[in-house]
């Protein structure tokens, strides 16, 4: 499989990867181009922009929780109907959840992906400089191929003529072009990374973008790069099926501005093994769709805690769905959505559905980040006792219990060492902070949606007596 490619990775954290990442999607699909997204590492926010930019689902590769096997897989299928595919690295090349391991960085993807990789770098306040940059990361690991250079937040074309000729003088690296520093396509930050593309409604944004990438990068010679890349070890993973040939499972998908934290691969594995899904959304709407289960996916509930308590219709409707035995999944923003109340970062006290015994209370300081081991220490709606996922943990808040709690799960970072439990149970409800990629353990869709049939029978046998 010859597939062209390109990894956009950035010397560090805050170089501008999603700003030329976008750019360029923006800029190839106004030439015609089928661009398909992917993002390196366990992001959400980001692949919501590439979404809105490319009108095709990013799709999330990763080293740590998904492994080189499914990587390919995924790409495979994604990009097989596309022209080319743009994939976002995470913070630096080489960064990864460890100071002596490439596992999960985006060099190892890059390698994954026989990928060349177009380095991004910030050129606002360098000269020769940049060639020594450039140098150190083409040099760094020979069987990354950094091929390409393209600088960001550079004011002129006469700065950029001379970061250009430094590094061409001194590398064999293409220099792509630049983009200037412009507060016009900046997409505004916050806690937990950038605004995601729902609140956005950044349609100008990205037309901006692409006009800007259009005038300062060589658009050509990008496309050049991409179709650089060899054949493709491609791989094929058999197509899910249903484990049950019943009727298909109605789940609900909470989706708005609150709930958009969702891997698009967890979604397609529920419709593979027989998952209708059905978006409904806790600040709009007045109740939940006709479900079997509800998927409550993490996103930012604690700014919208006001709006959410003001749908009280919404939050009975849920909180009767869970007394009455319905199957509820929910990850981090869903988890606190689910409890008694969300305290906010100024301390206000917005109610909330009350299916779990305690408050979700944000924190200003003292994150908790990242990759989760996650395995299941008692049966639940993900299957049985010793099952093992693997997922990503990231948010501010903490929960003060008023009774005590029932977990599921034990957890462990990335290097195996024990970091406490996960998984409030109650009922037919399963809560974790941890975000899961289904893809990491697939069995897991089949033992959702069987425990969402089993808890639609048991309701409806309750309802008969």
């Amino acid at each position: 499989m010859h597939h062209p490619r390109l990894v956009i990775a950035g010397t560090h954290s805050g170089v501008g990867k999603t700003t030329v990442a976008l750019a360029l999607m923006a800029a190839l699909k106004a030439r015609g181009l089928v661009v398909q997204p992917f993002k390196a590492g366990p992001d959400f926010i980001d692949p919501g922009h590439h979404q809105m930019v490319t009108g095709r689902p990013s799709r999330n590769l990763d080293g740590w929780m998904l492994g080189e096997t499914l990587n390919r897989a995924i790409f495979s299928r994604a990009s097989a109907d596309a022209d080319l595919s743009i994939i976002e690295g995470v913070m630096g090349l080489f960064d990864s959840s460890s100071p002596l391991s490439e596992k999960g960085s985006t060099a190892e993807l890059a390698k994954q992906l026989h990928a060349p990789v177009l380095l991004v770098i910030d050129g606002s306040a360098m000269a020769r400089s940049a060639a020594a940059m450039a140098s150190g990361y083409a040099r760094f690991d020979p069987t990354v191929r950094v091929a390409g250079v393209l600088f960001n937040r550079v004011r002129s074309e006469g700065h950029y003529r001379l970061l250009r000729e430094a590094v061409e003088a001194e590398t064999d690296l293409m220099v792509l072009g630049y983009l200037r520093p412009d507060e016009a396509v900046t997409i505004r930050d916050r806690h937990l990374g950038l605004r995601t593309a729902i609140e956005e409604e950044a349609g100008e944004l990205y037309d901006r973008l692409a006009r800007s990438a259009a005038d300062t990068i060589e658009l050509e010679r990008v496309t050049t790069l991409a179709r650089s890349a060899g054949a493709f070890p491609g791989e094929h993973l058999p197509p899910a099926r249903p484990a049950e040939t019943q009727q298909r499972v109605r789940v609900g998908v909470a989706y708005d501005a609150a709930f958009c934290f969702y891997y698009e691969d967890n979604l397609e594995l529920l419709k593979a093994a027989g998952a209708e899904l059905v978006m409904f959304s806790p600040l709009r709407d007045g109740t939940i769709p006709d479900v079997d289960l509800l998927y409550l996916g993490g996103g930012y509930p604690e700014l919208y805690g006001e709006a959410l308590a003001a749908n009280v219709g919404m939050r009975s409707a849920v909180r009767t769905f869970s007394d009455q035995g319905g199957a509820i999944y929910a990850e981090c923003g869903g988890l606190m959505y689910l409890t008694q109340a969300i305290r906010d970062m100024a301390g206000r006290r917005h109610e909330m559905v009350g299916v779990i015994s305690a408050e979700a209370v944000m924190r200003k300081a003292g994150m908790t980040l990242g990759y989760r081991t996650v395995q299941l220490t008692q049966p639940c709606l993900l299957g049985p006792a010793g099952t093992v996922l693997r997922g990503h943990e990231f948010h501010y808040s903490l929960l003060e219990a008023s009774d005590e709690l029932q977990y599921a799960c034990a957890l462990a970072d990335a290097d195996g060492k024990p970091v406490g439990r996960d998984g409030v149970m109650r009922r037919n409800t399963l809560a974790l902070y941890s975000h899961q990629h289904f893809g990491s353990c697939p069995e897991v869709v089949n033992h959702l949606l069987a425990a969402a049939r089993r808890a639609r029978r048991d309701v409806a046998s309750a309802g008969s007596v």
